[in-house]
């Protein structure tokens, strides 16, 4: 990688053993970072409880159901959060080939009788007390920290100045592993942000450019293939119709895209007031706590509101590009970049498929959306980010 230098570390130890009070973690944490992360949490807190507030079918009767759920589903995520900051990116750079063989198992055991079919998705594991674990959240993780220990092994140690091409191969196969899994669920938005996350760390690895091209032609001919073999189900098929042609069944297929897009034109500039949306409370954007969490936005508080929502998720991102370009050891370039990657793309996913300029696919809007699997992997991504930022290098 040009212009790579390798540095000497100090022995493993987790972060918060690993400064005086003078040079604390609290001093090294990247406050714009958890600040935007926070504000988008609370934001969403909101958004979910407007979304939810009226619909009994859904909240038992209780109207804050849902938002005691969020807080607490932030709560735990907050605390993995410290917990990865504790233990540090490193430490937990030791523990990847037990990380990646769990997350594996439970994707796995999605399969077997514990799975439960969501929004024709095989993707949950249904627990106790009503809640539900989606694993392949957790994988989008694993993948990263996988993929970026096969990656900077030899180029931290300061064997070879990039991954060699069959580094690269035992990474890709790595990933494959999971995502086959989650392909024959079928959780076509989680593979497609696995993709992207695998796109994005091999082009932070430094990896052949040959490796980007090939993997950009085969996943287009393979999605040609899927297309032309049948391999999708019904209700993907439609989606993608649906966004093919708008105009295509708007009672039918195309409904929630078109609810979506008048809920968030009816806001104009300021909104019609948080919990005053026509469209939110009269029940017309389906799954609007979850996947359709920025119509309420788009429609509660308008273009500003909405806008703002974008530049906080637009800060995290610029913090986090921050924290790969400043860190001297590849491995944690490389799982910052898949976590820009992932955070990058699937923003840009749930935010497009509500305003119709990308498909329905199920893919939640980070820190907002309603969902205790996506919130704990996000928090803990946060987590993985702050450890880098904290956890610097010792030079000799």
């Amino acid at each position: 990688m040009a212009g790579f230098s390798v540095q000497r570390y100090a022995p493993e130890r987790s972060a918060w053993g690993r400064f005086t009070a003078r040079d604390s973690v609290v001093r090294r944490l990247d406050w714009p970072l958890l600040g935007s992360a926070v504000a988008l949490s609370l934001i969403g807190s909101m958004l979910v409880y407007s979304a939810t507030r009226g619909r009994d079918s859904l909240t038992h009767g209780d109207p804050y159901y849902f938002l005691f759920r969020h807080a607490l589903n932030t709560g735990i995520g907050f605390a993995l959060m410290v917990g990865t900051i504790w233990l540090g990116h490193r430490t937990l750079r030791g523990a990847v080939p037990i990380l990646y063989g769990l997350s594996v198992l439970l994707v796995m055991a999605v399969l077997t009788p514990l799975g439960a079919t969501v929004n024709g998705a095989h993707a949950w594991i249904l627990l106790p007390g009503g809640f539900s674990l989606q694993p392949s959240e957790f994988t989008k993780i694993t993948i990263i920290l996988g993929m970026a220990m096969l990656l900077a092994a030899r180029v931290d140690a300061g064997d070879q100045p990039h991954p060699d091409h069959r580094t690269v191969a035992k990474a890709l196969g790595l990933a494959a592993v999971p995502m086959i899994v989650v392909m024959g669920m079928p959780d076509l938005g989680s593979v497609m942000v696995m993709v992207v996350i695998v796109l994005g760390v091999l082009l932070a690895s430094g990896a052949s450019n040959r490796w980007i091209f090939g993997l950009l032609g085969a996943g287009t001919a393979g999605a040609v293939a899927i297309w032309q073999l049948g391999l999708l189900d019904d209700y993907q098929i439609a989606r993608f119709a649906a966004f093919a042609n708008p105009a295509l069944d708007p009672a039918g297929v195309g409904y929630n895209t078109n609810q979506a897009r008048i809920a968030i034109g009816s806001g104009g500039l300021s909104g019609t007031g948080l919990f005053q949306g026509t469209q939110t409370t009269g029940q017309f954007v389906p799954e609007q706590q979850t996947d359709f969490v920025f119509t309420v936005a788009g429609e509660e508080l308008g273009f500003l509101g909405a806008g703002l929502i974008l530049v906080l998720l637009g800060v995290i991102l610029w913090r986090a590009c921050r924290i790969a370009r400043e860190t001297t050891e590849l491995y944690g370039t490389i799982v910052a970049a898949g976590i820009i990657a992932w955070f990058a793309f699937q923003a840009f996913e749930n935010i497009g498929m509500t305003l119709g300029i990308m498909p329905v696919a199920g893919l939640p809007l980070p820190f907002v959306s309603y969902g205790g699997s996506s919130m704990f992997a996000i928090w803990v991504a946060i987590g993985l980010l702050q450890s880098i930022r904290v956890q610097r290098p010792i030079t000799a």
